[in-house]
């Protein structure tokens, strides 16, 4: 499979061959191919930019991850206490029970400037709380945020030269550097999928905060 690349970070939890595994998987700052073995099934749950936990700071996961010490059919260990195992069902209760036990913090500021908000305080800082929160810069965010939208544009319907003028790309070329960069596909395979055999992690447009 082909894994995008993306922004945030998340947990994940997965079962492969009768084992269940879990672990926080951090940005990713360029398309990849994650190899699948046989049947699995998986959970993950994604946060928003400047939620992080204090335990893991994201920059150490950037590009990569760390998985759980132990994780059973039930439970798994995140910062050195054991937590039911999520599901699908329960996967918000289960995001509460972190905040409120302290394993998640969150920074708005981070989030607002992230969307193009202006920050009271001055550049510098902004810099620092962005990068702890996210392990990235605000430029290397907003270019995975916009090819990954570009992705989905062209995946619509939309005309790439159409793509190129909505989301600010210098021109074509520039988009398809993007696009072969942080999705590993070319705007002609991103318009008809099976010009590639591998399939295309999930792809989304996130919400801009407030939005309906």
């Amino acid at each position: 499979m082909t894994s995008v690349a993306t922004s945030t970070w998340e947990l994940v939890f997965w079962e492969e061959s009768g084992t269940v595994h879990a672990a926080a998987r951090g940005p990713e700052t360029a398309a990849s191919t994650a190899e699948l073995r046989g049947d699995s099934a998986s959970l993950g749950i994604a946060f928003a930019h400047g939620v992080s936990m204090p335990h893991l700071p994201v920059a150490a996961i950037v590009d990569g991850g760390t998985e759980s010490v132990r994780a059973t059919e039930r439970s798994f260990v995140l910062a050195g206490e054991e937590w039911e195992l999520p599901g699908y069902d329960t996967a918000e209760q289960f995001v509460d029970k972190l905040v409120r036990a302290g394993v998640l913090v969150r920074d708005p500021l981070v989030e607002e400037v992230v969307w193009g908000g202006l920050a009271r305080v001055g550049s510098r800082s902004v810099q620092r709380r962005v990068g702890k929160a996210t392990g990235l810069t605000q430029s290397a965010i907003r270019q995975i945020d916009r090819a990954r939208e570009a992705a989905i544009l062209i995946q619509a319907g939309i005309p790439a030269l159409d793509v190129v003028h909505r989301l600010g790309y210098y021109d074509q070329p520039h988009l398809a550097r993007a696009l072969r960069r942080f999705i590993g596909r070319t705007a002609t395979q991103l318009q008809d999928p099976h010009r590639t055999a591998d399939p295309l992690s999930l792809l989304y447009k996130q919400e801009e905060p407030g939005a309906s």
